[in-house]
């Protein structure tokens, strides 16, 4: 489990080394592999199109983070002194992210769908699925932002790569942002969302990664072989700390679930049951609609091995349990209201093309 997965050093070049629950990389790394991720993507950029100018374009936007880099050492700032960490939580976000479109767009190009269209609805899905699922967390948990004595509450609020997002949250920022985008560009929002669901599952897995690298959404103690311990610096030992499981100086939690690594596990296993049926649907908003009825089976049972949210409106039952109710309810309506439509499945490009 590590808070920073890796933090980026100045003082040697070529540097890597464990400190305490961190691995230090000298700064040499980053540019070596920057180099090379460059070097692919101009590579396969003028292969396609042989232009000199989409390559300056190209060579300058690559360039800027090296150079940023140079300067910033050339500064002696903090940064330079105690290095550029990168958080597992916020790493693991942006490869879920990534796989997520690639998926996505390999699902688009299946059914003729451009995937530029893709490219384009990320954005409408990233920037409204962040706010709402932060805004989750902090509705859900204030305390942890506005509590702390000595913290920037500014700061905690717009730190997402230290932690703090919410899977449903995120689903009720992106399907606003998703039906948005299908108003602007004319495009059927079941196709669209059928195209995404599978997705959505790979990013929650990456995510529930992040998770465990945290410390949060931890469960409940547990004598399983498999059970783990989170270190001094994760949110679950200060859990432990704050709720007095565990005494000052204790050199990890006691064992508990990780529930993280179910959730990520099954968050996989389901994204890839959804693209076996994307490829065998019979009517538009079956794959949707299933997101909608498996997940929250899977999220319903995995909370009561958690040990991090209480009950809700005078029941045992948390708020996660709670929405994964109204969304298998709601699931469930969809599969049976679209398998009475006949015409609801239809072939893209039919009707309404992207603009």
């Amino acid at each position: 489990m590590r808070k920073v997965l890796l933090r980026i050093v100045y003082e040697q070049f070529w540097q890597v080394e464990s400190a305490g629950n961190e691995l230090h990389v000298g700064i040499g790394w980053l540019y070596v592999v920057w180099t090379a991720l460059a070097f692919v993507s101009v590579l396969m950029l003028w292969r396609k199109t042989h232009s000199i100018r989409e390559i300056g374009i190209s060579l300058g936007f690559w360039s800027l983070v090296p150079v940023g880099l140079m300067l910033t050492g050339l500064t002696g700032s903090k940064i330079v002194q105690h290095g550029i960490p990168v958080f597992g939580y916020g790493f693991m976000m942006f490869v879920g992210f990534s796989s997520g479109t690639l998926l996505a767009v390999h699902h688009a190009k299946r059914i003729g769908m451009d995937p530029a269209v893709i490219m384009d609805l990320m954005l409408w899905l990233l920037i409204p699925g962040l706010a709402g699922a932060r805004l989750f967390y902090v509705c859900q948990y204030s305390d942890r932002i506005f509590g702390p004595p000595g913290m920037n509450p500014l700061w905690s609020l717009m730190a997402l790569w230290d932690g703090g997002l919410v899977f449903y949250g995120a689903v009720i920022g992106g399907a606003l942002g998703g039906w948005i985008f299908c108003r602007r560009r004319k495009i059927r929002p079941l196709l669209l969302g059928d195209v995404v669901a599978p997705s959505l599952l790979v990013g929650s897995g990456f995510g529930r990664i992040g998770c465990f690298l945290y410390g949060c959404c931890y469960g409940g103690a547990s004598s399983l072989p498999w059970a783990v311990q989170f270190p001094p610096d994760s949110l679950t030992y200060q859990a432990q700390l704050n709720a007095r499981v565990i005494q000052p100086g204790a050199l990890c939690t006691t064992p508990l679930h990780p529930t993280q690594v179910y959730s990520s596990l099954l968050a996989f296993c389901l994204a890839g049951f959804l693209t076996w049926c994307f490829r065998r649907r019979k009517f538009e908003g079956l794959v949707v609609g299933l997101m909608f009825t498996l997940y929250p089976v899977n999220r319903f049972l995995i909370e009561f091995i958690r040990n991090d949210e209480q009950g809700q409106l005078g029941t045992t039952l948390t708020i996660s349990q709670l929405i994964s109710i109204a969304l298998f309810v709601s699931g469930i309506t969809i599969l049976v209201w679209l398998s009475k439509k006949n015409d609801s499945f239809k072939v893209y490009g039919s009707t309404a093309q992207p603009g």
